[in-house]
Parts: C-alpha cells; structure tokens; sequence
C-alpha cells in the first residue's frame, strides 16, 4: 500500500497575480506591432492624420424575378466592371420592393445600389440610389448590347480602376448635375480598394444626345514594341478601343428617399413603353378599318351604278 499524501499537498497552487507594472502589450497593426508612444507621437506631429477621408463606397448590383436573359447579362457585364460591387439574390418586383432593399442593403453593408427591375419580360428599369437617405433615380433602359454580343476587339484587365468622362452638358440643369455627382460615386472605384487593381486602362464615357444618358466603355490602347516596352511618344498615339457593353439610360424621375419619397424631378418628355404598344396597336386597327372601310364604300358604289344588261348574254346559251 502506498503512502497517503497530505492535505496541504493536494490543495491547487492559487495562479499568481500578474505584476500590475508590467508594460501593456503593444498595437498590432497591417505594418507591425506599434507601441502607444509612437501613436501619440504622430498624432502630435501630424494632427490632421486622423481626418483622413477613406472612400468605402460598395455597391450592391441585383435584379427582380423573372427578368429576361439579355437584361440578365447586362447586369453581370456590370458586376464584372464594378469591383466595388456586390450582387445579391433575386427581389420580387413589388410594391413594398423599397424596404426590401433598404433592408438587404444594410445587411450587406453597401451605401449604394442598383437595382435591374424589367416588367413584362421585355421593359428594363434601373434603379440607382444611395441608401438609406437618398436619393434614388428610376431609368428605362434602352438599347441594349451586352459584351457577348458585340464581340469587340477591346479588351482590359478586371478589377482595374475606370476613368469617368461626362459631356458638357452636364453642366446645364440642376437634375443633370445630380445624376453626374450619383455617377461619380457609384461607378467610381474607390482608391487601394482590395479588389481593384492600383491603375486605369479603360473610360467609362457619358454623354447626353436627346436628353438620354448614353453609356459607352473604351480600352485605353497604347503601342508597344517586341519586348513589351512602351514606345518613345506613344502616349501621342494612344487610342480608344470600345469593350462594351452598351445601353442609354431615359431618367424618368428622381426621389429624395432611397427607392421612394417625395419627387424631386419628373421627365415631361417621357413616354412609357406600354403606350407606345398601344399606338403600334391602333395604328393596325386603323388599317383593318380602313380595308372594312373600302368595302363597303365598294358595295354601296355597286349597288348605286348597277351594270347595264348585255344584249349577248343568253345568245349561245340555246
């Protein structure tokens, strides 16, 4: 039998207090572990360091059910372009579509959207909004062509940063310079974001022809030699090669909130497509008309100047 041990030797060992003039364990950051000190140090020497503005622009690109194909690959040509995007699921186009939204938006922490609504499997709608104050833009999207389409010679790299061009005419009416600063903040990619690349090789051109936004994407060409190397005055002969895709934007109104609101600006010149297919349709019922028209005309024409009898007509019946 083994000896039993003593109370005093089974009792735990209390854990020792750690010493309270320890040095406190430095910052990690992305460039190593900085000390409290430095911190201070830099904050004093450059006061204004710590009102850096940091551009965490996100965008979230989705769609409504039951949208067409062509209008399907629109929208991920546009998620291709826009690395500071991020697409979700599909929304059923409703009318309570806007707290829908506002709700995902804010569960996949973006500021702005777009939103790809078609009706009817033939209209497209996009909605453009910054969340959750606003405001938001509605657009008929017409002429559409997607990359797949086009099959341009233009090409650049993905992720890499857009430069954005705007006509003059922006510059007129205070609704154009709206949409021009929404432009600016949706479409541009924020700087040293982690998923573009820290260059620019492509122009995203908008331009206003018939008070219609129309969308154009241009490769930034520039010749180089055998071994890859830029030649000398190349940059005077650099050229624009369009990629895709294409589409004009017809703005139909513009709300303070985000996808609803008061109405800050209405197109008097817009006219939807449903009432353009309704005078396609009057227009061939006016011409069916117009054939049950001169028939009758004929009939009554006939009965009123009936034919003279003929003189020959029975003679070789016998």
């Amino acid at each position: 039998m083994g000896k039993k041990r003593k109370h005093s030797e089974t009792q735990t060992a209390e854990p020792t207090k750690k010493d309270e003039g320890a040095p406190e364990r430095p910052k990690r950051t992305l460039l190593g572990w900085k000390d409290n000190k430095d911190v201070e140090k830099q904050t004093e020497s450059n006061p204004d360091s710590t009102q850096v503005f940091r551009n965490k622009e996100k965008v979230m690109v989705t769609c409504s059910r039951r949208i067409n194909y062509r209008y399907r690959h629109l929208m991920l040509n546009m998620v291709s372009l826009l690395p500071h995007c991020k697409k979700d699921n599909k929304v059923e186009s409703s009318s309570s579509k806007g707290a829908t939204l506002n709700e995902l938006i804010e569960l996949r922490g973006c500021s702005s959207a777009l939103f790809f609504e078609c009706r009817k499997h033939q209209d497209l709608y996009l909605w453009m909004a910054k969340c959750p104050s606003g405001p938001s833009v509605k657009f008929l999207v017409n002429a559409v062509h997607t990359m797949e389409e086009l099959k341009l010679t233009g090409n650049h790299l993905k992720g890499s940063r857009p430069l954005l061009t705007f006509s003059s005419n922006f510059e007129k009416d205070a609704h154009w310079k709206l949409l021009k600063e929404m432009i600016m903040q949706i479409f541009g990619t924020p700087k040293e974001h982690r998923k573009c690349k820290p260059y620019h090789d492509h122009v995203f051109v908008f331009s206003i022809v018939d008070d219609h936004i129309w969308f154009r994407n241009y490769q930034i060409s520039v010749p180089h030699n055998e071994s890859d190397k830029m030649v000398r005055g190349g940059l005077d002969k650099m050229t624009l090669v369009e990629v895709g895709p294409r589409f004009c934007l017809n703005p139909i109104k513009i709300f303070g909130g985000s996808f609803g609101g008061p109405t800050l600006y209405e197109n008097p010149f817009y006219v939807s497509p449903n009432q353009i297919r309704a005078l396609e349709k009057r227009q061939k019922a006016g011409k069916y008309a117009k054939k049950v028209k001169a028939k009758t005309r004929r009939k009554m024409h006939e009965l009123s100047n009936p034919l003279e009898p003929d003189e020959f007509a029975d003679m070789w019946r016998e």
